[in-house]
This record gives C-alpha cells, structure tokens and sequence, in this order.
C-alpha cells in the first residue's frame, strides 16, 4: 500500500509536494519517499537504507534531503526536482533481494515523479536490483548502462569547492601545504583524499567504521588518525570536510572549529538555522554542502541522457565556479553563503515556474 502521508504531527514538510509511506509486510518493508519539488523536472535523489531509531527521525532525515535534493539541482542547472527516499532498517541484515524489489514497486507507482539511486547503505548493485521492478532507477552497475559509483564525482565536485574555497580565502586554488581535516572516509570520504593527496595536502581522518580507516591507511600510510570527530574538530586544520551524515556543523562543534573553511560531502551540515550567521562572526568560509556535493547527482543524471563519464565529469568540474558564484554573492549582498546559496537555487525554480505558468496560460 502506498499513501499521501498526513504528517503535519512532525511540524514540517509543509512545502513538499508529496510524501509517500511504504510498507510491505511479507519483506518487512518500511520506507518513506518525499518530493520536495517538480519545478524543474522529475525529483531524483538516492535511496538511503539507515536504521532510524524511530519513524519521526526517518520523516525527518527524509524532508531535509529531499529539500536539499531539489536546491541542489537547481544550482548544478540541472532539469531535475529535489527527491529521497529513506528504508528504516539495517543494511547489513535486513536488505533483501525481496525487499529491494518491492520498493521498486513502490517507486514504479509513482510514474516518474521520482527518480531514484544510491545513497548511504545503497549500492549500484541494489538499484540493480530495484530496476528489475522499477523503469525509474539511475545509478546502476556499468555492466547495466549506469553510471556505476556516484561517489567518485561526488569526491571530485567537493574537492573543486575546496579549490574555490582556498582561493577565495589564500589567494591560490590549490590545497598544497594545507592541513586538511576528512571526516567519514567512506564512499565519498575516501575518494576525496585521494584528490587531497594528489593536490600535496596533509590529510588527517577520522571514521567509526575501523575498515574505512585501515583502507585509506593501506593506500596512504602517512595519513594522521583522529580518535574521533570531537578531536578531529579541535585540532588545527586549514579545512574541515565533513564526510558522514548530517548536522556535523552543531552548537559545540562551530565554537570548537579552528579550520578557516567548511567544505565536505555530507548533506544538510548545519544543524540548525542561525548557524551560518555563527560561521560569519569567526570568519570561517562555509562552502554550502548542496552546491559542492553535487557531483554525484550530475553522475546520475547524466545515464539519462546515454551515460557519458567524461561529460559527467567535465559538468562537474563546474562546481568550481559555481562555487565561486555563491562567494561572489555572498560577498556582494553581505549574506552568509548558506543564504546566497539558497538565493541562487530559489532564484532559478521560481524563474522556470512562472515562465511555465507563462507558457501553459
């Protein structure tokens, strides 16, 4: 069964076009899909199977995503609306070949209005498997005409933030010589210090999951550990990424926070609203994670048009100036970038709206 959800009891969401609730009892299926908007195109936003501790946590995690999905979109100029789907689960243990294909169900009965791919706890493989119930699915296996791991330009969008970041800030877009802080060197994580590494940055990281660590240590042994995101915060770096889930950027953390710039893969990082006006008072750069992250989503996007990772890639690397574009407002309005960020990406849905409103009489 798939309903509208009536979640006015959770206080948000007000501005989403449409919120599903899936449940399938014989896989043990639980899931969420929220549409925050159509403006552009079609939502498309990956598919996050993490273990809630609770349904409100999931409508939650799934609004802020989906909201982010579509500002996201809208920034990279792309013809896509903002959307997400959460599965309330553990990864590790509950998914199943029949619970993947009944949430492709879910996601064929909304007939487009939702694209869907990989994010945390998915893989390429599993929208594979979604596929097999769902012509909605991007993000699959090479060996099935996707665009394999988003994570890879996902990485090489962040680290191009990064680049306008220490221009702005350093006067050279290069982050040579500088201590860069990566927390969470998992999907996106560990192809980033890749790029770091590659730029002569110094490279300090931290992760809960002990085999992510010991895989960027295998490949890159002079790599400093933290023992943990509050350490990693404290200490001096020139950048702090955050790579993990959300609200990384939190009331304790922003008066810990040495670094000069704020630039990591991870969605929704402020955890409040008021926070990127903290940000400003210390002089701390905040690359908005929407507008760097957005690499993966050009990866996905682009198996629509007959998957090409060299133009893929050559849109991403537009991140650069985009970015450069939000300092820029930023800068001239005497705004947070947060907020010039969210000018630019509101700027361009209502723009597209009206002259559809125009078209269609």
């Amino acid at each position: 069964m798939t309903e509208t959800a009536d979640f006015s009891v959770f206080g948000r969401g007000e501005n989403h076009e449409q919120v599903v609730f899936c449940q399938d009892r014989t896989t043990g299926l639980r899931a969420i899909i929220a549409i925050y908007s159509t403006a552009l195109g079609p939502s498309l936003g990956g598919t996050r199977f993490y273990p809630y501790p609770n349904e409100a946590e999931a409508v939650r995690d799934v609004l802020n995503l989906s909201k982010g999905m579509a500002y996201k979109a809208a920034l990279a100029g792309l013809d896509l609306g903002g959307g997400k789907a959460v599965i309330i689960g553990d990864p590790r243990t509950d998914k199943t070949e029949p619970l993947l294909r009944a949430y492709g169900r879910f996601v064929q009965s909304l007939h487009g209005r939702y694209l869907t791919a990989c994010d945390v706890g998915t893989f390429s493989e599993d929208m594979d498997v979604v596929a097999r119930e769902c012509d909605y699915v991007t993000g699959r296996t090479l060996e099935h005409g996707g665009a394999g791991d988003s994570s890879v330009l996902t990485a090489y969008g962040v680290f191009q933030g990064m680049r306008a970041a220490a221009e702005v800030t350093w006067g050279d877009a290069t982050l040579r010589g500088r201590r860069v802080g990566v927390a969470g060197v998992g999907k996106v994580g560990h192809h980033l210090v890749e790029h770091l590494y590659d730029d002569g940055a110094e490279v300090v990281i931290t992760d809960v999951h002990e085999p992510a660590v010991s895989r960027v240590r295998a490949a890159y042994p002079q790599v400093e550990v933290a023992a943990d995101t509050d350490e990693l915060v404290a200490s001096d770096l020139d950048v702090y990424a955050p790579c993990a889930l959300g609200d990384a950027i939190n009331d304790d953390s922003v008066q810990l926070l040495k670094a000069k710039i704020i630039c990591g893969a991870a969605n929704n990082q402020l955890a409040h609203p008021g926070i990127e006006h903290v940000l400003e008072s210390r002089g701390i750069l905040y690359a908005p994670d929407y507008c760097v992250n957005a690499g993966g989503l050009v990866q996905v996007a682009d198996e629509l048009h007959g998957f090409s990772f060299d133009r893929a890639k050559a849109r991403a690397g537009r991140i650069y100036d985009t970015t450069k574009r939000v300092f820029a407002l930023a800068a001239s309005a005497g705004v947070p970038t947060a907020v010039a960020a969210d000018r630019l990406a509101e700027q361009r849905m209502a723009e597209v709206t009206r002259l559809r409103k125009i078209w269609l009489g």
